[in-house]
């Protein structure tokens, strides 16, 4: 097999003229915008439902929070369940569950009510990024994981870019229940369609043998370290993991603040009606997508060009991504213009979703693949269930002071201490620990 080198001495992949595998990233992808719909419905419904049920924002902080809550405890067994039973499986069973809570939302008439659909929606969509990070894993050699991971996690801004305007205009003509009915409806037909097409590279009849190979080249080591199994329970004993989450938590904690309040934030500084929202409130969340895709693509570049190895390819763009989300962050309620604000919320959002990207490619990176969604969906564990304060802090913040400016603030320092947490301790692989008692 060809290999080629860079200026560093560090041997990859020559790139195949057959590229099969990046079809697999628009199953992913796909996925990810109806997980995203089915998750920012809220948010977009959020002035009706406050109309309609009395809610206040600190009600709504709570949904959010309960969400993020379930959701990031699920990690823990998603990734345990994608490693021990295989991703397809698992993913199908989650999209089904999702979509069905989904729809269920639109019956809700209680705060009650509404917390238990959150609830089961955050078990079923515990999976799905974890189970993204365990394809590409199997999918990519190591050096395109970063620009393939950036595709797919593209879809957490693909979904809300493009939610505002179909689903205020399916509140409109048949009321915010409707929103949860229609995008439940999909992620079943999507789910079906999943079974029946998706196969791994190894039970593919579209790979090639010469992509196959190249998909594998890089994974020879991996499989030689692998002869020696890690056990779940010690992946909490390594640095390197503990660097993941604090990261993570770091980076989903301003993620949570914009997603649960963009739109809200928008329409009582601006005043603005809800035409104007599904333009508005969709345009930060296009600047995601750029930021998804163009970090991957450095990555791979500084690979490329010898500059930095796979792995801290994604540390430098993680760490940079995150001072700039702070400065941006912390300027942004200091501006009183629409049209600035929604440029400063388009680079915040552009900023976090380098980092989001570069993280899961990260903790594939530095995972064995027989633990890569395990490593994963711990690191969103993390992430989720610290960052699911934010809502309601930020709900609270906004209750109180009456103006957003704090909850900002506090977001952008958070944001980021993220650069100190993934340069300063995710520093090497995880590695089997012969002596380990």
């Amino acid at each position: 097999m060809k290999i080629a080198s860079n200026t560093n001495q560090i041997q990859y992949p020559v790139e195949t003229t057959k590229k099969f595998r990046w079809t697999i990233v628009c199953w992913l992808l796909i996925g990810g915008i109806i997980n995203y719909l089915d998750r920012t419905n809220l948010s977009i419904a959020t002035p009706e439902i406050m109309k309609d049920l009395g809610f206040s924002k600190t009600d709504i902080g709570l949904l959010g929070a309960i969400f993020s809550w379930v959701y990031a405890s699920m990690q823990l067994p998603a990734g345990w369940l994608i490693d021990k039973y295989g991703a397809k499986r698992v993913y199908f069973v989650s999209i089904i569950l999702w979509s069905v809570a989904t729809a269920l939302t639109g019956m809700a008439n209680t705060l009650v009510m509404f917390i238990i659909a959150r609830i089961f929606l955050g078990i079923g969509e515990a999976p799905t990024w974890p189970t993204g990070a365990k394809i590409t894993s199997e999918w990519f050699p190591k050096k395109e994981r970063g620009l393939a991971t950036g595709f797919w996690d593209s879809a957490s801004k693909w979904g809300p870019a493009i939610s505002p305007p179909i689903l205020i205009f399916l509140m409109v003509t048949f009321g915010w229940r409707g929103l949860f009915f229609a995008t439940g409806l999909i992620g079943i037909i999507f789910g079906v369609i999943f079974l029946i097409f998706y196969r791994s590279p190894e039970k593919s009849r579209k790979l090639t043998e010469e992509e196959l190979n190249y998909i594998s080249s890089d994974h020879e080591e991996e499989n030689e370290k692998e002869k020696e199994k890690i056990k779940w329970g010690t992946l909490f004993t390594y640095r390197t993991v503990w660097g993941l989450i604090l990261g993570y938590f770091c980076t989903i904690w301003i993620w949570n603040i914009f997603l649960v309040f963009l739109p809200l934030y928008l329409i009582e500084t601006y005043h603005i009606s809800l035409t104007e929202l599904g333009v508005y409130a969709s345009i930060p969340y296009l600047g995601g997508v750029f930021g998804n895709i163009f970090g991957g693509y450095l990555t791979k570049k500084m690979v490329d060009r010898g500059m930095a190895s796979p792995m801290n390819s994604k540390r430098i763009l993680i760490s940079t991504s995150a001072i700039l989300t702070a400065v941006v962050v912390v300027i942004l309620p200091f501006v009183h213009s629409i049209i600035f604000t929604v440029a400063l919320m388009t680079l915040a959002i552009c900023f976090i979703s380098s980092i989001t990207g570069g993280s899961w490619a990260l903790a594939a990176d530095v995972s064995p693949t027989s633990v890569v969604a395990s490593t994963s969906a711990i690191m969103s564990f993390g992430g989720y269930f610290g960052g699911a304060f934010s809502p309601i802090v930020a709900g609270m913040i906004v209750d109180t002071t009456g103006s957003y400016t704090l909850a900002f603030i506090s977001g952008g320092i958070i944001a980021g201490c993220a650069a100190l947490c993934f340069w300063g301790i995710v520093k090497k692989p995880i590695e089997v620990r012969t002596n380990f008692r």
